[in-house]
Parts: C-alpha cells; structure tokens; sequence
C-alpha cells in the first residue's frame, strides 16, 4: 500500500519528461492517473501502458488546458472513469525563445495560455471535487528563469511568474476547504525539448549548478510526491527551487 492509495491525479503535460517521471512516481505511491496531453498521444499511451504494466491504474486523456471546455471535458472524463480527484498537477507548458521586436501578440498569448490560463482553468474546474475529500492538492510546476529572467523569453518568463502569484493566492483562498496549494520550480534539468523549443535554451548556456550537473526529471517527481502526500499537510502556498543551487531565493 502506497501512501497515495485511494487518491485520483490528474497531470498535464504527462506524455514525456518532467511530466511523465511526475505521473509515474504518484501511480508508484498508489494514485490513480489522468495522464493529459494536448497533441502526444502516442506519449500519453505509453506512460498509460507503463501504469498499468507495474498494476497500477491510468486513463490517457487529450485536453487543451487553455480551452475551458477542453479542460472541463477533461475532468469529466477523469470523475467518469475513477469518481474523484484529490490531486492536481499543472505541468503542461511551452516554452520558445522569441526576440522582444519579433514576438507576435499571439504568441505572447500562446504561451500565457498554456501556462498561466491553463493552471487557472484546471484549478477552477478541479476545485468542486478536491475540496470534498479533505486532502487535496494543488502542484503548479514553474521554472527557474520566473526568477532569474531570461533573454529572448519575456513571454514564458512572465507566465510562469504568475505561477507563483497564483499559487499564493489559491494557497490562502483554499486552505480553509482543507486544499494545499505549492510550486515546483525545476532548474535545468535533462529533458527532451519539443518542436516549440530551442534545441539548447540559451539561459542553460550561462548557467551552472553547485552540484555540477544537471537534474533529472525523476528528481522533480520525487518532491511532487512529497508535496502531494501525507506528510506535506502543513505546507501550503510555498515555492520549492529544485535546480542544484543554480538560484539561491
């Protein structure tokens, strides 16, 4: 019996990388998985495969978290398949590199679609349900240039700034529901970067960690399972820097 037995979570942007090693570990722990991708389903599928190889339980689910009735569909489909949800990480995000002069307004709104648009929307459909079981949990997963900046990145760098103003306010506005409500803010960490993505971000060139080397996606998971779990009750509204001491807050 994992310390997530009996829990529902949903992750978005679950099909590779930080988001598949998160879904991953809480099926580890015992949860239930909504694995949520807007266009990888071939990704989604095979965490789900994964899931259910090792006994676990897992729906993939194709969402459009900056849509409010792709989101809502979403979360039907989850209460339909597992009748509750106690776990909610917003993962999915974007994150291209445009000069200042060049970035269209629809790119900008893009990116804060995804990322800030996205988190609210889930977090706002989800609600109704986390807050009758007494133990939910909101994870908002940021980034390390939210505080550091980063050329060529004033879009994505100002959503996931937001990140952090929304979760402080979920974090105050929920915890009288009994709803905990943190951000993960990994910092360059080996992932596979999509076709939104530069190949090597430019902010990764300038950087190193006290460590020495890069973290791994599974190291992200771990501290979301911690988050999510029972020992995590008494933090709420907090930001966890998971980058190596790449940024010291």
């Amino acid at each position: 019996m994992g310390e997530l037995e009996g829990l529902v979570a949903i992750v978005t942007g679950a099909a590779r990388n930080i988001g598949r090693a998160i879904a991953l570990d809480l099926a580890a722990g015992g949860a239930k998985l909504a694995i949520v991708t807007k266009s990888d389903i071939e990704g989604v599928n095979a965490v789900a495969k994964d899931i259910e190889a090792k006994g676990g339980k897992a729906i993939p689910l194709q969402a459009d978290v900056s849509d409010q009735a792709s989101v809502r569909n979403m979360v039907a489909e989850t209460i339909g398949k597992f009748g509750r949800i106690d776990i909610l990480v917003n993962n999915a995000g974007v994150r291209p590199e445009s000069p200042l002069g060049d970035l269209s307004w629809d790119e900008w709104r893009n990116v804060q679609g995804v990322i800030l648009d996205g988190a609210f929307l889930c977090s706002q459909a989800v609600f109704p349900y986390i807050e009758k079981n007494g133990c939910g949990t909101i994870i908002n997963i940021g980034g390390l240039t939210a505080y550091t900046g980063a050329a060529h990145r004033v879009h994505v760098v100002s959503a996931k700034a937001g990140l952090d103003g929304l979760t402080k306010a979920l974090a105050v506005e929920l915890a009288p529901r009994g709803v905990t409500v943190n951000l993960v803010s990994p910092g360059l960490i080996e992932t596979v970067r999509g076709k939104s993505s530069t190949a090597v971000p430019a902010h990764h060139k300038k950087r190193t960690t006290l460590l020495g080397r890069r973290g791994k996606p599974e190291e992200i998971a771990s501290m979301v399972r911690y988050l999510v779990g029972p020992k995590a009750r008494y933090l709420t509204g907090q930001t966890i820097h998971a980058n190596g001491g790449a940024f010291l807050p």
